[in-house]
């Protein structure tokens, strides 16, 4: 344990642990923190730094601000700084004061015991370590009551006044699990721009027909397009069966039984999987040509933490998820549970599935259709992995782990809170840009194909009469091959067609789809 509590910048740099700044400058706060008292933690997505020029800005992963912000080298200085800059880091905080022990917290509160960060600080100590100082709750009486994470840096709940502290707990979660997001200018616009009235305004004028058969076909693309993203070929019946369960999303209570529902449903055989949590470790990666030995890119998280993780991620569902966002709340919920991992097989899956569980659970699509977020996800699915990187690659170093002989992975050190808190700000972004593609693309494209069919179907009746088999065929035909029937059409299953039905079939599907194209 430290003794000493002074903690002071760097001083000016121009790297600080492997990231380069956009100018020399001197990290504070969290950065300064992580130093001084050598915390394992993963590194903040944003760090800060105090440049000698008077110029605030933020650019890369560094928020650069005037030597009047310089905090005091002290341990308080850089605490209270953090807080009001950098908002919350709950996985940083817990280790830091697991470092310092109660002592520094009992000063500060002491010494300032209406102080606005004192109390936070106080709160904060006893809600992550579940340990009460030696405080009594007169020490804080006198000063209003503040929120424990700031509402203009983060996504928060409404919360629960605590008397003994003086403040409002609005943490979106529990202490088993309460990942945070920051409010960002993208997530700030998507809000301002309603998406859900969007969305309700583009299927407004359709007919209801329409959009019962178009939510068949969603969710059938969707659950295809979620095995495709695991690079799965999966056969009709299983994706149809996926899809029914994409469809029934948001109608059962999130519970770790659902859970395993869920697991049975996406992987049916389980010959070769273990059913329920996992008893062993778990990792995304290769497996090294000549050894064996796991190259893993993300390590799941250990087996005897994944009842308490899932506890509190089915906490977090039912007690804070309502009160939050709903992309927010989709998004914590999806990537928490697509870190944990609990499964041997199938999470990916059911990570996406639970995007819709949460979306259409808080009403946020248009009834009875699913918004295709899978779909979406396939057609970006570069920044779909660098989103899940995002995270992975700077919790991979803070996992200390050795081969299994099975070649799996053994995890060696505590690892549980790095699944409890991290920050999920560039998922909530990832995932509002693949709802509003499938608001402003996805579902106008899938309606407006409906429309275009009918059309073709009824024009064809006039031509010549076939079955609705053939009809399906014959517009397979003819989308594959630029609106023209190919030569074994004509000679084949079409052969039946005099040249001037084919002629005018063919300008037919031209007139239908030439919008679509």
């Amino acid at each position: 344990m430290k003794t000493t509590f002074k903690v002071s910048s760097p001083g000016p740099v121009k790297t600080f642990m492997n990231r380069r700044l956009p100018e020399e400058a001197a990290p504070v706060g969290y950065a300064a923190l992580i130093q001084t008292f050598d915390l394992r933690v993963p590194v903040p997505r944003m760090l800060s730094a105090i440049s000698a020029r008077h110029r605030k800005y933020m650019r890369d992963c560094w928020r650069i601000l005037t030597p009047r912000h310089m905090p005091e080298p002290s341990l308080r200085g850089q605490l209270t700084f953090a807080l009001k800059y950098e908002g919350l880091d709950l996985a940083l905080l817990k280790r830091l004061f697991l470092e310092t022990g109660p002592k520094p917290l009992l000063q500060m509160v002491r010494e300032t015991p209406a102080g606005n960060y004192a109390r936070r600080l106080w709160f904060l100590y006893e809600w992550l370590l579940s340990e009460q100082l030696d405080l009594s709750d007169s020490q804080s009486k006198g000063g209003a009551y503040v929120p424990v994470i700031d509402p203009d840096l983060q996504y928060c709940v409404s919360g629960k006044t605590s008397t003994r502290h003086r403040v409002r707990n609005n943490l979106p979660g529990s202490k088993k699990f309460c990942p945070l997001v920051f409010r960002t200018e993208l997530l700030e616009s998507y809000h301002r721009a309603d998406l859900h009235a969007r969305a309700k305004k583009v299927i407004g004028d359709v007919p209801e027909d329409i959009l019962t058969r178009a939510a068949a076909f969603l969710l059938v693309d969707d659950s295809r397009a979620s095995f495709a993203i695991e690079r799965e070929q999966a056969p009709q019946s299983r994706i149809q069966r996926w899809g029914q369960a994409i469809g029934e999303s948001g109608r059962m209570s999130l519970s770790l039984e659902e859970l395993l529902r869920l697991h049975q449903i996406v992987i049916g055989d389980f010959r070769f999987v273990k059913k329920g949590l996992r008893e062993e470790g778990g990792f995304i990666g290769q497996h090294d040509r000549s050894s064996g030995n796991p190259l893993p890119v993300h390590i799941s998280a250990s087996p005897e933490d994944l009842a308490s993780l899932m506890n509190g991620l089915i906490i977090f569902d039912s007690e804070s998820a309502p009160d939050l966002d709903p992309v927010v709340a989709a998004s914590v919920l999806s990537f928490g549970f697509v870190y944990i991992h609990p499964f041997e097989d199938g999470n990916g899956r059911i990570h996406r599935l639970l995007m819709h569980h949460e979306l259409t659970r808080r009403g946020f699509n248009p009834p009875g259709l699913p918004f295709p977020v899978s779909a979406a996800i396939l057609e970006r699915i570069q920044e779909y992995r660098s989103t899940l990187e995002s995270y992975s690659t700077r919790l991979l170093p803070m996992i200390d782990w050795e081969p299994t002989t099975k070649g799996n992975i053994k995890v060696l050190n505590d690892t549980a809170d790095f699944y409890r808190y991290f920050d999920a700000t560039k998922h909530t972004e990832f995932l509002y840009m693949c709802v509003e593609q499938t608001i402003e693309t996805i579902l106008p494209r899938e309606v407006a194909f409906l429309q275009y069919y009918d059309r073709f179907r009824k024009g064809l009746s006039e031509i010549v009469e076939m079955p609705s088999s053939k009809i399906d065929l014959l517009h397979r035909f003819l989308q594959q091959n630029g609106g023209r029937l190919s030569k074994r059409a004509k000679t084949g299953e079409f052969a039946a067609l005099t040249e001037d039905e084919a002629e005018k079939i063919e300008s037919l599907y031209e007139s239908c789809f030439e919008t679509s194209n």
